[in-house]
């Protein structure tokens, strides 16, 4: 399954406010999250601002393309973008990162078992 990094940088005189507003996600949001492809979606934010996002889907460009052609993000986008020091809608601004390395995969290619032996 591939795994998507990003990052991006919320104002930081609005970081308890966006923290509120994660907190209670709009339920029609959640739900065009799950169904256009996003699983296992987090997001990390630290005291200065940067948030870093982490999500699994099979394809991230048809995902994304798939969260513009729904009903609520457009809304969703609007009423995010005055949190974050990049105009514009936040979710068009995300600084996709490379995987440099993940375990698992690591020990699968080495044979090895990706659980402690019991």
């Amino acid at each position: 399954m591939p795994r998507v990094c990003f990052i991006s940088r919320v104002r930081p005189d609005r970081l308890d406010a966006y923290r509120e507003a994660h907190a209670q996600v709009w339920p029609e949001m959640l739900e065009a999250l799950r169904d256009t492809g996003w699983r296992d979606y987090s997001l990390y934010l630290s005291d200065d601002g940067l948030l870093v996002g982490h999500l699994e889907t099979d394809d991230y460009a048809a995902a994304q393309e798939a969260m513009a052609r729904t009903a609520v993000n457009p809304r969703w986008q609007a009423a995010m973008s005055q949190f974050f020091v990049d105009p514009g809608n936040p979710d068009e601004g995300f600084q996709v990162l490379d995987e440099v390395f993940h375990l698992e995969d690591q020990l699968r290619a080495n044979g090895l078992p990706t659980r402690p032996a019991p």
